[in-house]
């Protein structure tokens, strides 16, 4: 990787905006990826950097872009529970259905640790609570083994309406 490619993986790291688009300014790429491969999005967005996050898909980051393991920005705020960034993902087109290497969503994520505000935002977004991941199981019999009665009533109740 090049030297420029960790600064700017790091500014998206720590959210310094500034830095961030002086290194666009100068034509960066901005979906380098680190060794796991994280991108300068995923990683604000992972962090919870709301404006850096900004920044970068205003520039045209991929907001779909997959680090190694298959996992996208939207998936990475739907587990850390982040919904500010989740609706600016969407709003810049982020694909609600993408899979990880598992198979699992970003809907998944949300049911599994209890993100369940991210879990009413993406259905009503229209992510698709039917997909399954590798194997075999449902959003819904994800948040049944975690125990997640609430994301199991929001399910329950989209699936009914």
């Amino acid at each position: 990787m090049e030297y420029i490619d960790k600064v700017i993986i790091q500014a998206a790291r720590v959210g310094n905006t500034e830095v961030i688009r002086e290194l666009i300014s100068r034509g960066t790429d901005i979906n380098c990826q680190d060794e796991k491969g994280y991108t300068p999005l995923i990683i604000a967005c992972y962090n919870n950097h709301f404006e850096a996050a900004k920044t970068l898909l205003e520039a045209n980051a991929d907001v779909n872009a997959m680090d190694f393991g298959g996992n996208t920005a939207l998936m990475g705020v739907s587990f850390k529970g982040y919904p500010d960034i989740a609706e600016l993902l969407i709003a810049h087109g982020a694909d609600l259905n993408l899979q990880h290497g598992n198979g699992g969503t970003a809907l998944m994520f949300a049911a599994m640790f209890g993100r369940n505000n991210l879990v009413k935002m993406l259905i009503n977004h229209g992510a698709d609570k039917y997909l399954l991941d590798n194997r075999g199981l449902s959003v819904i019999d994800l948040a049944v083994q975690q125990g997640n009665e609430e994301a199991i009533a929001i399910l329950e109740q989209e699936t009914a309406a």
